[in-house]
């Protein structure tokens, strides 16, 4: 197979480029001064062990972005594939995102930023630095707490997210 040339502008073929990339899906939270929020970001990695540091891109006009940078931590939640809803929920498509943890149990670790039970793993972080990407930051996080499910093994699937659509891992 060959690749083509398309005359469409570069920003638009990297949109549909990357829908060919399939990631997991977590929801990013802070919290600060009594006010929280999160987000859902699929741009989430992990840069070392050691030190133990991730980084996640977060919009510059979100709630969250603000939350981070005031509360100077952040937590993210890996969803497990039957947490769709919770995705939908955070990327503000099921309503007032005003109210996204209403009805959700939350908890914290050491930051206090708000982690979502029934993940694959939580991650509680610090703000160690951050680059600005434009429309987007990128912020590193230095991991100061990790949790991992103890769902049984057979539920332990990530949603994913590829060519804008949900997806997951079947079981063998």
């Amino acid at each position: 197979m060959n690749y083509h040339e398309n005359p469409l502008p570069l920003e638009e073929q990297l949109r549909i480029a990357m829908r060919h990339w399939a990631s997991g899906i977590g929801i990013a939270t802070a919290s600060y001064d009594g006010v929280r929020h999160g987000m859902t970001v699929s741009s989430f990695t992990s840069v070392t062990v050691d030190p133990p540091m991730v980084l996640v891109s977060l919009q510059k006009d979100s709630r969250t972005h603000d939350l981070v940078f005031d509360s100077q931590a952040f937590g993210i939640t890996l969803l497990a594939a039957d947490q769709r809803e919770l995705s939908d929920i955070f990327a503000g498509r099921l309503g007032d995102d005003e109210h996204r943890f209403a009805g959700l149990e939350t908890f914290t670790l050491k930051t206090g930023s708000p982690l979502l039970f029934g993940g694959l793993a939580v991650f509680d972080c610090r703000l160690k630095d951050s680059y600005d990407a434009k429309t987007t930051t990128v912020m590193f996080g230095e991991v100061v707490a990790v949790q991992i499910s103890s769902r049984p093994e057979e539920e332990l699937r990530p949603l994913l997210y590829y060519n804008q659509g949900y997806h997951w891992l079947e079981q063998d």
